[in-house]
């Protein structure tokens, strides 16, 4: 019987396949006839995509790490680890752990964000500190510290909301100190990244609601939050150009809107049933980050809709799948993490989806699993593994544990719905 774990693993195996093919195309430059015997005016032609020049690039080295790292950690016993979180009475009103552990788990997070600034360590690409060389290992490979603190703040956020349990309804006792850690955390990373900033901030409240926060408490907040991202664009002068381009991108076409122009032509150029894989014309020179951030844009244009409605789809049966390990898991930190990590794959990938049609203003948020990046690809292809963990092990925690673990709680009034249905 397949189980959401399968689908999991068979759909990560299947958007990291697409994802290096696609790198690989995108990344195809262009030959012509050489020497003197060549008739003037030649056309050149795409380099030939081989399965030699496919297998070995770095694209397929990166997938190979990311589905060995699933592996290993869909194999871990997880229950073990972290489902025994909150499970204890005496956890839920235990403040020094609590809040201990959220202050070290903070203190660590930008310990690791900070690297990017370390000289020697911090690398720079285009104006921006997002990245650091992997020591011992070259100039060539980097690493983003942001995903780190992504996914490491999905795991430190649900470990507290299941250590203080019903606390969480308090903002003082509850709520205010992990808004403390996510804006802490959130406005170091805006610094050098608006868009994976608000993507942290958006799936830890989302944790926070569903392990029991009341709504109207956040709500208190909306002001600020709008002011703190209104601050960060107007602070910045490209990210204010970013919003007036995408109101009009043609009003400067070979200038700031040359981007979203370029995308906007690659998806028509694939009429409907696309060029061809390789025969893409815009990720010869004329699209920027075509391996990278726009990679959509080259999927439509030489896979055409069928292509693009593949990506899709598989991204919805994803976190379908997701959704049905949050739903039968009983363990309130499994079950909390097991949705921010599908919450977080579905937001990222909405964003990316938007700013490549240009439904919304171009930031650089990367496909998940599908654009080129190895920090990306693995520790997305690892928490994907913690699910195929946690529904590997569901009937075993369902025979041995059920009862003694509390649901999670996804509201106040589900929360009293239940007590009075008990």
């Amino acid at each position: 019987m397949i189980r959401a774990g399968h689908v999991v693993a068979l759909c990560t195996l299947a958007l990291l396949m697409i994802g290096v093919v696609m790198v690989n195309s995108a990344g195809l430059g262009v030959t012509g006839v050489a020497g003197p015997l060549a008739p003037e005016g030649t056309p050149l032609q795409a380099a030939p995509l081989s399965l030699k020049s496919v297998l070995f690039t770095s694209a397929t080295f990166h997938m190979t790490v990311a589905l060995i790292m699933m592996v290993v950690v869909s194999l871990l016993p997880i229950r073990r680890l972290i489902g025994s979180a909150g499970t204890s009475a005496s956890d839920q009103y235990d403040v020094t752990k609590a809040w201990g552990g959220l202050a070290f788990g903070v203190i660590g997070v930008l310990c690791v964000l900070a690297l990017v600034y370390l000289p020697g360590i911090g690398q720079a690409k285009n104006g921006s500190h997002r990245w650091i060389n992997i020591p011992g290992l070259g100039e060539g490979l980097s690493a983003q510290p942001s995903e780190i603190a992504k996914w490491g703040m999905l795991m430190l956020i649900a470990w507290y909301c299941a250590v203080r349990g019903p606390q969480m309804k308090s903002f003082f006792k509850g709520l205010m100190p992990a808004l403390m850690a996510i804006g802490i955390v959130a406005g170091f990373i805006v610094i050098e990244d608006l868009g994976t900033g608000l993507l942290i901030t958006t799936a830890c409240c989302v944790l926070l609601i569903a392990g029991g926060a009341r709504f109207w408490h956040f709500l208190m907040f909306v002001p600020f939050g709008l002011a703190g991202v209104a601050a960060a664009v107007i602070k910045s002068p490209y990210r204010l150009t970013r919003i007036t381009t995408f109101l009009d991108p043609y009003k400067d076409p070979e200038g700031t809107g040359y981007h979203q122009v370029q995308s906007l032509i690659a998806i028509a150029n694939g009429q409907g049933v696309g060029r061809g894989l390789g025969f893409g014309l815009q990720s010869k020179g004329y699209l920027p980050e075509d391996r990278t951030d726009f990679l959509f844009s080259v999927i439509c244009e030489e896979l055409g809709i069928p292509g693009a409605a593949a990506v899709i789809f598989l991204f919805v049966l994803l976190i379908w799948a997701g959704l049905s390990i949050v739903k039968n898991e009983r363990s309130q930190a499994l079950k909390l993490f097991a949705l921010g990590a599908t919450v977080t794959i579905g937001v990222q990938a909405v964003i990316n989806l938007a700013v490549v049609t240009v439904v919304a203003p171009t930031k650089g948020i990367a496909l998940p699993l599908i654009s080129a990046g190895g920090t990306g690809w693995i520790l997305t292809a690892m928490s994907l593994g913690l699910l195929v963990a946690i529904d590997r092990t569901a009937d075993h925690a369902a025979s041995s544990s059920i009862g003694d673990v509390p649901l999670m709680r996804v509201g106040p009034a589900l929360a009293e719905a239940g007590s009075v249905a008990a």
